[in-house]
């Protein structure tokens, strides 16, 4: 009697008859790894659902358009009718010409100026950076520099005159000897103090003092070679 129970299990398999048995482990099993599955996917969501992350990062996503906002109300321009953006300095400006200072105008001041500063200097000197005008002090209601603003200390309306390099207080134009033509930048500083600052005045004086103090700031370039 064993013996045919043990030829009719063999029977079976070999007429392509499975097992129930083995068919309900197979199932069992098939059960399991869905489970695991559909465990391991939720786990995220339910961390992002419960992250207190979540507000910080919706309200990064919105912040980018209100700083630039803000960097807009505070821009600060700066023109001159003398050249054109990167264009050729004229030659009345430079010490080939009468080297005069060139005039320049800005737009209002951002809230909390409580003064200017006018920084022009030569970044392609042979020696290494040129300065060429030094103004500090401008008033807050300022709005434009005059051409031909004459050397020394004051300006009129305001305002005070450094040292350049050349050494002089005031203006002096471009002078570069003959070769590339070098660039000039011309660059406002819009800032929330007025500088106290005893003579005699350098470019480095200026710098340390509005370190920290700067709200806006405007650049000019233009160019001259000889």
């Amino acid at each position: 009697m064993f013996l045919g129970l043990v030829l009719s299990r063999s029977v079976g398999k070999a007429d392509g008859h499975d097992d129930p048995s083995e068919r309900g482990r197979e199932a069992a099993a098939l059960d399991v790894r869905r489970r695991r599955k559909a465990a391991a996917s939720r786990p995220h969501s339910k961390a992002l659902r419960a992250s207190p992350f979540l507000p910080a990062l919706a309200l990064c996503l919105v912040l980018p358009g209100s700083l630039a906002a803000v960097d807009t109300h505070g821009r600060l321009d700066l023109t001159t009718t003398a050249f054109r953006p990167a264009g050729t300095i004229p030659v009345q400006f430079t010490c080939s010409g009468e080297n005069i200072s060139p005039s320049l105008a800005w737009n209002a001041a951002p809230p909390r100026t409580q003064s200017f500063a006018l920084i022009v200097d030569d970044p392609d000197a042979p020696m290494g950076t040129w300065v060429h005008w030094v103004v500090y002090n401008l008033p807050a209601s300022a709005q434009r520099l005059p051409e031909r603003v004459p050397s020394g200390d004051a300006i009129a309306g305001g305002g005070k005159q450094g040292l350049n390099d050349f050494p002089t207080n005031g203006y002096g134009g471009p002078c570069p000897p003959p070769g590339k033509p070098h660039r000039y930048f011309f660059r406002l500083y819009a800032l929330d103090t007025v500088l106290d600052l005893r003579a005699p005045i350098r470019r480095k004086d200026v710098d340390a003092a509005m370190k920290g103090h700067i709200l806006a700031q405007a650049e000019l370039m233009g160019t001259f070679g000889r």
